[in-house]
């Protein structure tokens, strides 16, 4: 996709024929005209109005701040993709971490959103940093708070026997999960959600169509590192010289204490597991594409996380298993101690943001690296996941089908 290329010599770093083809989206800063319609105070309960407003937003992708930078994108960018649930206290550090880091202004940054909310949304409009998008899942719990995927009335207690859900005739009860429990939606939302998002980024935005580089996702409730776009830029490299086979790359670890002056600029090499390389996870399509193939094992695995479901892939399904090298000093921090699962003690998501920036200035001399290297092997031991359950709904799993079929 190219606008306004007769004019592309204003942009740099892209003159000179060895760089000319790689260019696969290029819009140039003044040179986009659509205008953004902002359609405030639209009421919370007015789900007939909002569910509009998603599907318009949807269609029309609108792209803010080009104006300003433009955008250009090939196989060196990032692009960075955040999930984003309801909470803004936590969305606003992340937007701090963000705004710091070197490069952004060359990044789209996608919001990818399960809640519509004037909050929400206003927080997003004030970004002026970088190319911003938003999409919006449109089956979310919000939109359907009565019915499938929210909860109907008639859906059978999750603790309730098989036997006596069909008794009383309760909704799906010859569909518990492997444990016999029936369906929570608060739960069951996030790996939906996190499924969508990739069909819609890859699949369905225009912006997106030819790009062949790094998509970095990214959740609420994360703080980054200045470098981590020049991180991510840095393993791309090493990856192809060192680990061809790496088909992910994770910016982020959850090792209680991080040495930057030994391993700032060293890579681990190893097999992708949910629980150690989650955060901060980066891959080009040729990944999805993968992940795509195993859409039908995606959705009837009985687990109701989208990565412990992807380990399962991984081990199952994705050829060759998927390889990871992630930094052993971490560029993405976790802030949300008080998630879908966490229930920590300090639960005071500025006492958390401090922590992290005393830790990251204390470092500073060690953030950009030079050069990296890989500093040894996991020997973590790559195995099928144990179902956690809560995916044993037929309804849930024709909802995750039915994202393939471009029905979301």
């Amino acid at each position: 996709i190219i606008i306004g290329h007769e004019n592309r010599s204003q942009l740099q770093d892209l003159d000179g024929p060895e760089n000319s083809s790689k260019v696969e989206v290029l819009i140039l800063p003044n040179q986009y005209n659509q205008t953004f319609v902002s359609r405030h105070n639209i009421p919370e309960h007015n789900l007939t109005q909002i569910k509009l407003e998603i599907d318009r937003r949807n269609a029309d992708q609108y792209v803010h701040n080009l104006q300003k930078y433009g955008l250009s994108l090939g196989p060196e960018s990032v692009v960075i993709v955040v999930q984003v649930h309801d909470r803004a206290n936590y969305l606003k550090i992340l937007l701090d971490s963000l705004r710091k880091v070197k490069g952004i202004e060359k990044t789209l940054l996608i919001f990818s959103h399960d809640v519509f909310s004037e909050q929400l949304n206003s927080i997003v409009e004030t970004i002026d940093f970088c190319p911003v998008m938003q999409i919006f899942f449109p089956v979310s719990a919000q939109l359907h708070p009565k019915e499938f995927p929210g909860e109907h009335p008639n859906d059978c207690p999750r603790n309730v026997k098989k036997d006596q859900a069909l008794k009383i005739k309760c909704n799906n009860a010859n569909h518990p999960d492997k444990y016999g429990h029936y369906r929570e939606a608060k739960y069951c939302q996030t790996k939906h959600h996190w499924f969508w998002k990739l069909f819609h980024v890859f699949d369905q935005l225009t912006v997106m169509k030819n790009y062949t580089g790094l998509v970095l996702l990214l959740e609420e409730d994360y703080y980054v590192a200045p470098d981590v776009i020049t991180i991510l830029q840095m393993m791309n490299h090493l990856k192809k010289k060192d680990c061809k086979d790496c088909r992910m790359l994770t910016a982020g670890n959850y090792d209680k204490t991080q040495s930057y002056s030994i391993n700032s600029g060293k890579v681990e090499l190893g097999h992708w597991i949910s629980s150690r390389h989650n955060m901060g996870m980066a891959f080009t399509r040729d990944l999805w594409k993968d992940i795509k193939k195993c859409t039908s094992e995606f959705c009837n695995f009985d687990d109701y996380n989208w990565d412990w479901t992807l380990q399962h892939l991984s081990m199952k399904c994705i050829p060759d298993k998927v390889k990871v090298m992630k930094m052993k000093a971490t560029r993405v921090f976790h802030i949300g101690e008080c998630g879908v699962h966490h229930k920590g003690k300090n639960c005071q998501p500025d006492n958390k943001k401090k922590q992290i920036e005393t830790q990251l200035q204390s470092n500073k001399q060690h953030l950009f690296p030079n050069v990296l290297s890989v500093g040894g092997q996991s020997k973590f031991k790559l195995r099928d996941p144990k179902p956690n359950g809560g995916w044993g709904d037929k309804r849930d799993r024709e909802l995750c089908l039915s994202f393939a079929k471009g029905q979301g």
